[in-house]
């Protein structure tokens, strides 16, 4: 297929209107034809947290995209069922799609040399960065910094931490989280503990 697809990986524990909105901004500013959101099992840089069960968070992510076109879903990571390496998801998407840009954060970026095959990465895909303007700029930058594509993306102060912690102090996380993500957190008691 030649659409022109982005990937946006994640814990999404649980996504939040901070990840829609700047996604969306990407979106629009790359003319995509769509993002495909694909939660980790678990992620290489977070192997010492729990995260919540990765049927709670692919239910969540659903529920906040059921209703935008160019938003899907690709559960591949969760599926192998092992810590999750960008590189092997591309490789598995390249299998549909010819033109592929990652997105990720600037906090990634600044570490993305130590990420798995960051140069086979950037074979297969353009890397955008979603840059805030409360990100500090580095002073020692890699070689990656020259080949991402930086865009700047809106401030949204939401964090996955501190929704866990509103619900786990009896906190309304209305705004936050997509009213249908609310719902599912409450009903399935997640974050309680």
């Amino acid at each position: 297929m030649d659409k022109r697809i982005g990937i946006f990986g994640g814990t999404f524990d649980p996504v939040h209107v901070g990840h829609l909105i700047t996604t969306q901004y990407v979106f629009e500013q790359r003319k995509l034809d769509k993002i495909i959101f694909i939660p980790c099992f678990i992620s290489p840089h977070k192997t010492n947290q729990n995260s919540s069960n990765p049927v709670h968070r692919l239910n969540m992510l659903r529920l906040a995209i059921e209703n935008i076109p160019y938003f899907e879903i690709n559960d591949y990571e969760i599926r192998k069922g092992t810590i999750s390496y960008t590189y092997d998801t591309i490789v598995e998407l390249k299998k549909s799609y010819n033109y592929i840009e990652l997105i990720i954060g600037y906090d990634n970026l600044i570490v993305f040399d130590k990420w798995h095959k960051p140069d086979e990465i950037l074979d297969l895909a353009k890397l955008v960065v979603m840059k805030r303007s409360i990100d500090k700029e580095v002073e020692q930058k890699h070689k990656y910094f020259e080949k991402a594509i930086i865009l700047n993306t809106p401030t949204i102060e939401i964090s996955s931490t501190d929704i866990r912690e509103r619900v786990k102090n009896n906190l309304s996380i209305d705004f936050l989280v997509p009213p249908k993500v609310k719902e599912y957190i409450m009903k399935n008691k997640l974050y309680c503990d």
